[in-house]
């Protein structure tokens, strides 16, 4: 009996993906643990493994296909002595009657999406008709690109539906006089939703899932959860030459810390020293952890992405230090694995380096709190007594208040300040 490849969930939460690339081909022999398709989730490219053998009868979803459902079937293998090509040419229903296999249907949104995220410009004209073109997603927007009308196309693939073979070799044709008439007469759904400036030069690029997750995240968070902001000022003084020292003593094995790592540890610290705010609200439940997980903000060029520090308050920080440089190298390659960037207790994000002075850090659902640290700079402060200048960094705390109280956040920060000001702390 056929066997249906079905899009995989490489994660918990991932509900569509793209699927970048092909490794296999139809009548290719694949067998349990080969490599057969890269898929790309909103936070990094997967490897899709086989775990059944057979030969390659129909790949169903095309290479550079966006939006692909989970559970939507991509390919079917026939098993040993069956007919390949018979098996290619049936509907997909009749290969399994109990499984839902259009992938037309799964197409559908990715189109509609495409015209809706596009930018204001000409576009092909679709059937003066009005009836549905049955056509990849791939197809569709090779014939947008090269402004061929698809009604003129005629389909090679199942069920007379056009694929990329059809519209390459077609030449681009006038569009139907009445489909002119009515996009001249009333403006379609892409220009009536355009914005107010598309007459000043620019430029449009299509949303990456990534962008289009951390988007529809944050409207979340900011929609939903009860945000509380409480700022301290912190003297660094101290950890600086702490810092100084312990990398002096490291700098044999190669190890150098950064701010960064010491204030993974100050955090992860403070957590376990309150406990009160390593929480996380979930509906009628209030979740309290035992450990500190430190998700750690990381930019790279497609987005965010918080890779995460396990277990960052018993850790040395010359574990930190090395776990961080090796998550956030495998972080911009795309190369971390879900269960590394998916979960944590709560988040650090650290915008000093760009010389930010104070920030309120929005915070990454479901935790239950995330630190925004700026720069560290030379102010005025009092010490002693006396006023000096002393380097001062400020720290914000952004607290889901349905799960945590202002006192206890606060209460956190004093902890937190504590322990950057006086550092071997950090060590005990």
């Amino acid at each position: 009996m056929a066997i249906q490849l079905k899009m995989p969930a490489l994660s918990p939460t991932m509900e569509e993906g793209t699927l970048a690339k092909w490794l296999v081909k139809k009548g290719d022999r694949i067998e349990p643990g080969d490599i057969i398709a890269e898929i790309e989730t909103d936070k990094a490219t997967m490897e899709f493994e086989a775990i059944d053998e057979g030969v390659v009868a129909d790949i169903a979803i095309e290479a550079g296909t966006e939006n692909v459902k989970v559970g939507t079937v991509i390919a079917t293998l026939a098993e040993d002595g069956e007919d390949a090509d018979s098996i290619a040419a049936a509907p997909a229903a009749q290969v399994a009657p109990t499984q839902s296999t259009a992938p037309e249907a799964a197409a559908a949104p990715t189109a509609s999406a495409a015209k809706a995220e596009a930018a204001p410009a000409a576009s092909p004209i679709p059937a003066a008709s009005g009836s549905r073109v049955l056509a990849s997603p791939l197809a569709k927007r090779i014939a947008e690109g090269k402004g061929i009308d698809l009604s003129t196309v005629k389909g090679s693939g199942p069920n007379g539906r056009i694929v990329k073979a059809d519209v390459e070799g077609a030449k681009p044709g006038a569009a139907a006089p009445t489909a002119t008439a009515s996009a001249a007469s009333a403006p379609s759904p892409a220009a009536s939703s355009a914005p107010a400036t598309s007459d000043i030069p620019h430029s449009a690029e299509k949303l990456s899932n990534m962008r289009k997750t951390i988007a529809r995240r944050l409207t979340e968070s900011k929609q939903q959860v009860p945000h509380i902001y409480l700022t301290v000022d912190v003297r660094l003084d101290a950890l600086l030459k702490l810092r100084a020292e312990l990398n002096d003593s490291l700098a044999k094995s190669g190890v150098k810390l950064s701010v960064n790592d010491l204030l993974i540890k100050a955090l992860a610290k403070s957590l376990l020293a309150v406990p009160k705010c390593n929480v996380q609200f979930a509906g009628d439940q209030l979740l309290s952890f035992s450990r500190a997980d430190i998700s750690v903000a990381v930019s790279i060029p497609a987005g965010l992405i918080t890779p995460i520090v396990v277990d960052a308050g018993e850790k040395s920080i010359s574990k930190i230090s090395t776990e961080m440089k090796d998550l956030a190298a495998r972080a911009r390659d795309g190369k971390l694995a879900p269960h590394e960037f998916q979960g944590g207790t709560a988040s650090l994000s650290n915008m000093g380096m760009y010389g930010i002075k104070q920030f309120e850090a929005v915070i990454n659902p479901p935790q239950g709190m995330i630190m925004a640290i700026g720069a560290g700079e030379k102010r005025p402060y009092v010490v002693d007594d006396a006023l000096q200048i002393a380097t001062i960094m400020s720290a914000t705390g952004s607290f889901d208040h349905r799960a945590i109280d202002g006192a206890d956040g606060a209460q956190l920060m004093q902890v937190f300040k504590d322990l950057v000001e006086k550092p071997l702390g950090l060590l005990a």
